[in-house]
């Protein structure tokens, strides 16, 4: 016990005297600068162009693209994304905003696609009346889409796309 008490007041004094140490303040200007890849092959597309020892001033909010439609999914048994805003959306423990319009019972009336019947089952595969509690907070696999531009290329193509190229060999 005493030495729990000892290294917390060691972590306190470290805090305190990293929080009175003075560092020079940058301008709060976003750089325009594009994706670069170093000489040494390090992607440079967090810190946009901004020395390692200055601070970078951060991205402007993304904005959720809320067109409401479904968009194609890339590979197999990938989550679709959610193609509207969520904000607000209570998700608790008792309590799921999505499935308001997401149940089997509601899909229809709301014209919202309901949640597959793997959401249904347990992990041993019996089937439930209600959401499995283990696919019931919805965000940890379905994200929302933003207009937020790629940090980094991306020349990733689906499984689909990579099988009709073979095909035309």
């Amino acid at each position: 016990m005493r030495r729990a008490a000892t290294l917390l007041a060691l972590i306190v004094a470290m805090g305190l005297a990293a929080c009175g140490s003075k560092h020079e303040e940058t301008p709060r200007k976003a750089p325009d600068a594009p994706v670069v890849i170093t000489a040494a092959g390090q992607i440079d597309g967090l810190r946009r162009g901004v020395p390692i020892d200055k601070e970078a001033s951060p991205l402007p909010m993304a904005r959720v693209e809320n067109f409401d439609r479904i968009r194609p999914v890339n590979y197999e048994m990938q989550p679709p994304t959610i193609p509207h805003a969520i904000d607000n959306y209570q998700l608790t423990v008792n309590t799921n905003r999505c499935m308001l319009c997401h149940t089997r019972s509601a899909a229809k009336k709301f014209q919202a696609p309901p949640v597959s019947d793997a959401h249904y089952l347990t992990r041993d595969g019996k089937i439930l009346e209600q959401i499995s509690s283990r696919r019931y907070f919805c965000v940890q696999c379905h994200v929302v889409q933003t207009d937020a531009e790629p940090l980094v290329a991306n020349r990733y193509e689906g499984l689909n796309t990579t099988l009709a190229k073979e095909e035309k060999q």
